[in-house]
């Protein structure tokens, strides 16, 4: 189920009626709704693949109070790493089994032997397998190092793991923010609510007037790079790094907004990343849920930065590499994690990728600095030719898309490829950025203004232009349910 479609307009006030009237006066029925409405959301896709969520879920509880009652070392890292293995074990066979298949077929085919390709299968992807499984993980580690104590209450940790705002694309909570939530009664507010309401038409607009509107261009462009002069190529990754902003930082927008009409906070997970001044701050802005998971269980379990130059730096270079695997099973990934660490690197041996720790906020000032302008353009630059590997159907494609993109420069005026004006969207996505800029001190508060009418104007706009952009003759899937 979408939540830019209309089964989700018709899923949701009836969750929220339930949730609130019917069941109110005790947050344990509250949570078997929530529990009951998070299955059905996610088996609208595909009702198999419920059982993977329960037997995830499953493995986890008993993991979880397996490590803490345990005396023994030995045991609680045993039951740990089969908490590890069985969630990667689950990944890896419906995520990566054919990608590690075709490898091993392709590697031996280099050295002469031929081997028969029955031994791939076709695998469906489950929808946000790489999300609930990162999530119940998380639960067995924080046990593990003490972190927090295990519930008692199965069905509080099955709505912690199944949760549906953030089921499917995130943000990756962590149980120590969101189990304690379902795990006491919640009381409506009024004003979370309406923040909520707020949060989900900013998150439709991102995904529906942004994203959505931009698709057929960057398809096109992508789609018949080989025929396109070198200004249309880079002009395609640029407005890719737009959708893909809008849509996935607009589906996390709604995520966290649903959420709160259930009495439930989730973590930010986008911080407005376009307005960074390093690659470093990009990924303090960018995908923050499964930045600080990677930091938090892989990259300081390596020893961080604290170690010899050397090794802190193969510590960045892993991290970088796994999170571009776990996007997908392309080599386009894990090159993309690969260039990303590259340039990472100068950021973090200068030491600074530590600048801006405690600036939420980008640029202080009403107006940015020319320095700062330049630091946003360079960065910006360097982030939107990165997209290319990662909007790339291959390795090779994206090659081609980059010879000519920096050795093979010419230019050519872009016509839209349903015959719309290319200027249009210039200004919808200069007006977009202003705006963002002028919200960029509170990514929760899309509508800070003081003034009613203000408020009431741009909820009609927002309400207008998607209405207007809206085309049902597009996917409207968000990107990162294919992860």
């Amino acid at each position: 189920m979408l939540f830019n479609s209309l089964d989700f307009f018709v899923f949701l006030p009836i969750v929220f009626i339930v949730y609130w009237i019917v069941f109110k006066k005790n947050f344990r029925l509250q949570n078997i709704w929530l529990l009951f409405a998070s299955y059905l959301f996610y088996g609208w896709w595909d009702w198999r693949f419920l059982f993977l969520i329960f037997l995830s879920t499953l493995v986890d509880f008993f993991v979880g109070k397996g490590i803490y009652d345990s005396d023994s070392k030995n045991k609680r890292r045993n039951l740990l790493l089969f908490s590890i293995f069985f969630n990667l074990g689950l990944l890896g066979f419906f995520k990566y089994y054919n990608f590690f298949t075709e490898a091993f077929i392709d590697s031996f085919s280099f050295l002469g032997f031929s081997l028969e390709q029955t031994w791939t299968f076709n695998i469906i992807l489950p929808v946000g397998i790489s999300f609930y499984t990162f999530q119940t993980m998380s639960y067995s580690l924080d046990i593990y190092k003490g972190k927090m104590s295990p519930t008692k209450d199965f069905i509080s940790f099955a709505t912690f793991v199944s949760f549906f705002p953030q089921l499917v694309a995130g943000p990756i909570e962590r149980a120590s923010n969101l189990l304690p939530q379902i795990s006491k009664s919640r009381y409506f507010n009024q004003e979370q609510a309406k923040q909520g309401v707020k949060l989900i038409l900013w998150g439709l607009f991102k995904k529906v007037a942004v994203a959505d509107a931009l698709a057929p261009i960057v398809d096109d462009i992508f789609a018949n790079a080989t025929g396109y002069p070198s200004s249309t190529l880079f002009l395609g990754a640029v407005l890719f790094g737009f959708q893909i902003y809008g849509d996935f930082s607009g589906y996390s927008d709604i995520a966290i907004g649903t959420a709160k009409l259930f009495g439930i906070e989730l973590m930010s997970n986008f911080k407005f990343p376009y307005f960074s001044r390093n690659i470093a701050e990009f990924w303090k802005r960018w995908h923050i849920s499964l930045s600080t998971w990677f930091k938090d269980y892989l990259y300081i379990p390596l020893g961080g930065s604290k170690v010899k130059p050397i090794i802190a730096i193969r510590n960045v270079f892993v991290i970088f590499l796994v999170s571009g695997f776990w996007h997908g099973a392309n080599w386009t990934f894990i090159a993309w994690g690969f260039l990303h660490a590259i340039l990472f690197i100068p950021v973090f041996l200068t030491k600074n990728n530590r600048n801006h720790l405690n600036d939420s906020t980008g640029c202080k000032k009403a107006l940015p600095t020319f320095k700062e302008i330049t630091k946003l353009m360079i960065t910006f630059f360097l982030v939107s030719v990165s997209w290319i590997f990662f909007r790339a159907e291959s390795l090779p494609l994206a090659m081609e898309y980059f010879e000519t993109l920096f050795f093979k420069f010419s230019y050519g005026y872009y016509l839209h490829p349903l015959g719309y004006r290319m200027v249009d969207y210039f200004i919808l996505l200069f007006v977009f950025v202003i705006y963002e800029y002028m919200i960029r001190r509170n990514e929760r508060n899309p509508f800070p203004f003081k003034s009613k009418f203000v408020r009431f104007s741009l909820y009609c706009i927002m309400v207008f232009s998607l209405l207007f952009f809206y085309d049902s003759g597009i996917d409207r899937s968000f990107i990162y349910f294919q992860f």
